[in-house]
């Protein structure tokens, strides 16, 4: 498949490394200039520095007929116009939009959007107390709801921390997709070991959740009492 992928930060970096595993043939641009140099290293890739949101960007960098266009911007207005402006100007057969604010979604759907993925931040019940608040639980919350894609930090005293993934006695329903640990991002196997402040991007269902963050929050502590 051809697949355009538009700004976006360590999001990009994964999507980037998971796509080209896949052979697929891949158009990246950044308006980011020190990111994309990065990303552009660390896969191998050229990366076109530019705003995609403008029509001779994506001209430049040949977006047309694109099978899937992703937008990955902080900016959910500037991934709207990337979507719209490559679905009708430049072909795009899908195109899918992040946004910040959830209340947007119906609304980018309703505006020709395909498909739009909310990012928001827990803060229910799993949230024990204040340290745990300023870990930042973000999850992105698929189209269907039927995967939650959670994001948080490994504490120094986690269960989990300075063990091998196959070690850790993770739960079934809990997959470790990703590991932010910057610069890098590290595709998690059986001999990943995971490190205080790793940033892990956890997949579960909705019903599951809690569950993985309770998990993923217990204290070598906690197992002891």
């Amino acid at each position: 498949m051809k697949i355009v992928i538009v700004n976006g930060t360590h999001e990009a970096d994964f999507i980037i490394k998971k796509f080209k595993q896949e052979k697929h043939d891949l158009t990246v641009i950044n308006s980011d200039r020190d990111f994309g140099t990065y990303i552009s290293a660390s896969n191998r890739i050229p990366v076109l520095y530019g705003d995609p949101t403008k029509a001779y960007v994506l001209e430049d960098a040949s977006a047309y007929n694109a099978d899937v266009f992703i937008a990955l911007s902080t900016n959910d207005i500037d991934n709207y116009v990337a979507c719209i402006t490559a679905k009708q100007l430049f072909n795009a057969k899908r195109v899918v939009c992040v946004v910040r604010n959830p209340k947007r979604v119906d609304v980018f759907k309703k505006l020709g959007i395909d498909s739009v993925i909310s990012s928001t931040y827990l803060l229910g019940e799993s949230i024990k107390n204040e340290s745990i608040i300023e870990d930042f639980i973000r999850t992105m919350t698929m189209e269907n709801e039927k995967i939650l894609i959670t994001e948080m930090i490994v504490d120094e005293n986690s269960v989990i921390a300075n063990q091998k993934v196959r070690d850790a006695k993770i739960p079934d329903f809990i997959n470790i997709g990703c590991i932010y640990r910057d610069p890098e991002v590290v595709i998690a196997n059986g001999d990943t070991t995971i490190y205080p402040h790793d940033r892990l991007v956890i997949i579960s269902t909705p019903q599951r959740q809690k569950q993985a963050i309770d998990f993923i929050q217990r204290k070598v502590d906690d197992n002891e009492n």
